[in-house]
């Protein structure tokens, strides 16, 4: 599976780009019983909010075969490569969780609590969000705003609204971002996104990645990252 030129140029200025592959049935509903299952046996690593809900389980690489199947298809490596180049990581440090989004997990909020997944271009990544369910604007789906990875380094991920951070004729462009069960979204690390609310009785569960093209200048090998295409090399001066 290739990316067609002009959505490789839409990934570039906009910082968001759903992908041409669907998971298959399947596949979908082994990734969903075996969330489930981790979350009622209460394997750590994981997150509760604030109504003691188990909301997201991490480190989901080392976790099943099914989660590294996943993460490592041909098809959706092909894709990244036309972003990424040949020499492609895992990052199991960055994303690498299953997540649940519920009603009421967000509290009073009427908006997306947005954020960035990088601090500066020259060390952002690529997000890659697997949605194992229907994302609608009743259940949650992401928000992007448009181009925002282009904008100025930040000294936090976080975007704090109320802070002023950003002014309100950006926060006019946030758009949604509806995907059907089985999508597969790109985001740009620095693009401003965000996860809307969740009005409904059911849960809106995805998975997200992590990856980043092999660090030429790195001399070793960083534990926390497994190359799923190509090689890691050294081009560094001795």
């Amino acid at each position: 599976m290739k990316l067609s030129p002009a959505a490789r140029s839409f990934f570039r200025y906009q910082g968001f780009l759903r992908l041409p592959i669907v998971l298959e049935a399947d596949v979908v509903t082994r990734l969903r019983e075996t969330i489930q299952r981790h979350i009622r046996e209460e394997i750590e690593p994981y997150r509760r909010d604030g109504h003691g809900r188990i909301v997201r389980i991490s480190n989901v690489w080392d976790r099943d075969p099914i989660f590294q199947e996943t993460f490592t298809r041909p098809d959706l490596l092909d894709c990244l490569a036309d972003l990424l180049g040949p020499n492609i990581e895992f990052m199991k440090n960055r994303h690498n969780h299953a997540t649940l989004r519920l009603r009421g997990e967000t509290g009073d909020n009427d908006r997306p609590l947005l954020h960035r997944d990088a601090l500066q271009w020259s060390r952002t990544i690529v997000s890659v969000v697997f949605y194992l369910e229907e994302t609608t604007l009743e259940n949650g789906c992401t928000h992007v705003v448009p181009g925002t990875h282009l904008l100025p380094i930040t000294t936090s991920t976080s975007m704090d609204v109320e802070a002023g951070e950003y002014d309100a004729q950006l926060l006019e462009q946030l758009a949604p971002l509806p995907m059907p069960r089985g999508g597969i979204a790109v985001i740009d690390g620095m693009l401003i996104h965000g996860v809307g609310v969740n009005r409904t009785e059911s849960s809106r569960m995805s998975m997200t990645a992590g990856y980043h093209s092999v660090d030429e200048m790195v001399n070793e090998a960083p534990g926390h990252r497994e190359v799923v295409r190509g090689s890691r090399f050294y081009l560094g001066n001795a």
